[in-house]
């Protein structure tokens, strides 16, 4: 049976009966504008010089200044068909009348959209045109001219000025594009640098002890090798969540299942126990909820802080994790009192993806992080993030 496709039919009955036509609302009111505003310049001026009101006259000015529907789409057409409707006014009546408002708007549509080859010989052409009148050369005239030399360099002005505009916003709109996705790239940068970096370091360790004790202690071997694909179903797990968002559609739909937070470190800390590195978890202060972001932040500092404990604190390292929830804010620390290696932690502060990664999460919500070697052996790293607004709300 054939298959009928409707999705087209469905898209054209949305589309807004506004789009069919050649011009937009605000091209139809400044079509409007500028002919009530010819109108009643020619009237008055009729009135004054002629003593009535030629009819023709004023249908002329009215188709004058109707060409402006079409001022986006054929610039230069619509200021010739101004200047030729303006051109038949002059010729037929002596009303004196010289700049008029369909032909600032025309001119100013044709500065806008075409460039200084085009526009130059528009502007001059402009301003000689409303001159051909019957009547004869006189002091009135040069001022008329002076009028529109003045009104025309007015108006170029003012299209170059906005152009100008145009381009500066639109380049700053690129540059906060830009922005915000080298942002997003740093985030996911991070994202991955957290899960990997963790849960491989964990696995590699796990692999290590568990080949080591396959032939002594073969019931210690299967057990890291539960525990190792525990950790790798939950690698997996961030992995596909950090995907769900990557893979988010244009209605923002993001995947539901929670980021790890406060909730999780006691997990992070037995998956470190359990990797060799003993680790005592203490929380201080009165508990209290925080924002979901700000959980986060906590969890992938412990996490990350740990990993790197595990890889150059060396044999025979404890490390102890430790939350407080203070007055003002919550401080996480995690400190160790192994020697350490070249390249270790607090061998050089402020280097590496882990600590930069773990900078800008923290500066993310306004807080700050240390990290380097303790008085006494080990390292530390200390995040310290404030209580926002936002927090505060949920006490």
């Amino acid at each position: 049976m054939p298959t009928t496709h409707t999705a087209p039919a469905a898209r054209r009955d949305r589309t807004p009966l506004g789009d069919a036509l050649p011009w937009t609302r605000d091209d139809a009111l400044v079509a409007v504008g500028a002919a009530a505003l010819d109108l009643i310049g020619f009237t008055l001026t009729s009135q004054d010089v002629q003593g009535y009101v030629p009819v023709a006259g004023c249908l002329l000015m009215t188709v004058s200044a109707l060409t402006l529907l079409a001022r986006r789409r054929a610039p230069l057409l619509t200021l010739a068909a101004v200047l030729a409707v303006g051109l038949a006014v002059h010729l037929s009546w002596p009303v004196g009348q010289g700049f008029n408002a369909a032909v600032v708007v025309a001119l100013y549509s044709v500065v806008r959209a075409r460039g200084p080859a085009v526009y130059v010989p528009a502007a001059l052409v402009s301003v000689a045109l409303p001159l051909a009148v019957r009547e004869p050369w006189s002091q009135g005239s040069v001022l008329k001219l002076a009028g529109n030399c003045a009104a025309v360099l007015f108006v170029v002005v003012a299209g170059l000025v906005m152009n100008r505009w145009q381009r500066e916003v639109e380049a700053h709109r690129r540059l906060l594009a830009e922005r915000a996705l080298a942002d997003e790239r740093r985030r996911i940068a991070r994202e991955m640098h957290d899960i990997v970096a963790h849960h491989v370091t964990t696995m590699q360790l796990m692999a290590g002890g568990a080949r080591a004790n396959l032939d002594r202690n073969p019931e210690v071997a299967r057990d890291a090798l539960v525990t190792l694909e525990g950790l790798g179903r939950t690698a997996l797990h961030e992995l596909r969540q950090l995907l769900d968002v990557l893979r988010a559609n244009d209605a923002r739909e993001e995947s539901t299942a929670p980021q790890p937070g406060i909730a999780d470190l006691e997990r992070i800390v037995a998956e470190s126990c359990a990797a060799g590195l003993p680790t005592e978890f203490e929380v201080r202060g009165e508990r209290r909820p925080l924002p979901a972001g700000m959980q986060l932040t906590v969890f992938r500092v412990v996490q990350e802080a740990l990993t790197n404990t595990r890889k150059y604190a060396g044999s025979g390292a404890r490390a102890r994790v430790r939350l407080t929830y203070g007055e003002h804010g919550t401080t996480v620390d995690v400190l160790d009192d192994g020697e350490g290696t070249a390249g270790g932690l607090g061998s050089a502060p402020g280097s590496g993806y882990g600590l930069i990664g773990m900078r800008e999460r923290v500066a993310l919500h306004g807080g700050s992080l240390e990290a380097g070697r303790r008085e006494g052996p080990g390292y530390r790293v200390t995040a310290r993030l404030p209580l926002s607004e936002e927090a505060g709300a949920l006490r």
